[in-house]
């Protein structure tokens, strides 16, 4: 690594919108952001013209490009981790699914080697897991096996946390089912607790959220819907401030108007982007396997042969510029929730999330389509 100047650029800082800026990248950290043009001697990387953003943090991904968290392969998350790059991805929580003890054991501890294995300047980094399920609603099971589903408990999800290496960040968790607010009382300081896969009423949600659940799971999915006199899980994810959102913004798994309500309720401080892709993101149409059972993706979607949507194949940047096309708002806003909003959350945003003197120099340039031209990671520059 080095240090180097990017150069011709428009950066979206916490701040301000820097029309025409430069970066300094010293080896893997922003050294200095200054406006107008550079004029010194270190070698320049030209943005020209483009978009410069944080890189993007994926906080529900299953896999992507014919890998799965699942398989629980060493060489499966290498190959995900440097893909992700191209779509402007610098890190992301591994996420599990619901099946047997033993496989989701398999994976937290084949995610944990690879963690502390990873070169972070060579693919994008695994900063932790996202338990989605075993402890679910049966009645919303969506894509996860509803054979594997179970009960929640403080003595099981240490367990699971201890064959991590404590990197369980996020657990996906039905509030409704027994001993689920128990546990929450017990854990919530440490785990972020995301109401998902849930059968719970606007009532138990709220509850919830007074022992200490924080998120809401890919919303607008696994959840009961809303009704003018029974607002739901949706209503009180929209309501309640002590919540923030999940939303996969494919214009699959969600309308666009359904997208541009969730924003306008949450705000850009409250609303996270997030692909939940499987396997064959980035691969052709065809037959794939999710959690041992048999999706058909087609174009935009990813299905059980019963007809449910199975996660998505969607890429961060895609997912960013629907947003921007649904909710109309612009990009100096909507950049936040690809990135800044989820390094708060996971209490990383001292070193990631946006572009700030002193951060890790994980930034992805993107044109006005937001198309990837450049991803840098850890100071590291990949051209696309």
């Amino acid at each position: 690594m080095s240090k180097y100047a990017i150069i011709n650029g428009r950066i979206y800082t916490e701040e301000e919108t820097i029309e025409r800026g430069y970066i300094i990248v010293n080896n893997d950290k922003i050294h200095a952001i200054e406006v107008g043009d550079y004029n010194g001697n270190l070698k320049t990387f030209d943005a020209h013209g483009e978009n410069i953003l944080p890189g993007f943090i994926d906080i529900h991904i299953h896999g992507g490009y014919g890998e799965d968290v699942m398989d629980g392969s060493y060489k499966g998350l290498k190959h995900l981790s440097k893909q992700l790059l191209s779509e402007g991805t610098t890190a992301f929580l591994a996420t599990t699914m619901t099946q047997s003890d033993s496989n989701i054991e398999k994976a937290l501890k084949n995610i944990s080697e690879y963690k502390e294995k990873q070169q972070k300047d060579q693919s994008a980094e695994i900063i932790g897991i996202h338990l989605e399920g075993p402890f679910i609603s049966e009645y919303k099971v969506g894509a996860q096996n509803p054979k594997y589903v179970q009960r929640p408990s403080v003595d099981k999800i240490n367990h699971f946390q201890k064959l991590s290496n404590k990197q369980i960040k996020i657990i996906t968790f039905a509030p409704e089912v027994e001993n689920a607010l128990p546990t929450l009382d017990m854990l919530h300081d440490n785990i972020i607790f995301s109401i998902g896969h849930t059968a719970a009423d606007f009532e138990q949600v709220n509850k919830a959220t007074k022992h200490g659940a924080r998120h809401i799971t890919h919303l607008y999915n696994a959840g009961t819907s809303f009704h003018h006199r029974d607002p739901g899980v949706f209503g009180a994810a929209w309501t309640n401030e002590n919540l923030k959102t999940e939303l996969i913004v494919d214009g699959v798994h969600s309308h666009p108007t359904s997208v541009k309500i969730a924003y306008k309720m949450k705000g850009k401080e409250h609303f996270y982007l997030i692909t939940d892709a499987m396997r064959a993101k980035g691969k052709s149409d065809g037959e794939y396997d999710l959690g041992g059972q048999s999706v058909i993706v087609k174009g935009k979607e990813a299905r059980l042969k019963t007809g449910s949507l199975a996660g998505s194949i969607l890429k961060m940047n895609e997912g960013l510029r629907n947003l921007i096309y649904f909710t109309e708002d612009t990009l100096d806003n909507l950049w936040r929730v690809a990135s800044l909003n989820q390094a708060k959350s996971l209490g990383i945003d001292e070193y990631k999330g946006s572009i700030k003197v002193g951060k890790d120099a994980d930034i992805v340039i993107v044109d006005d389509e937001i198309n990837v031209k450049a991803t840098i990671k850890s100071g590291v520059k990949y051209i696309y």
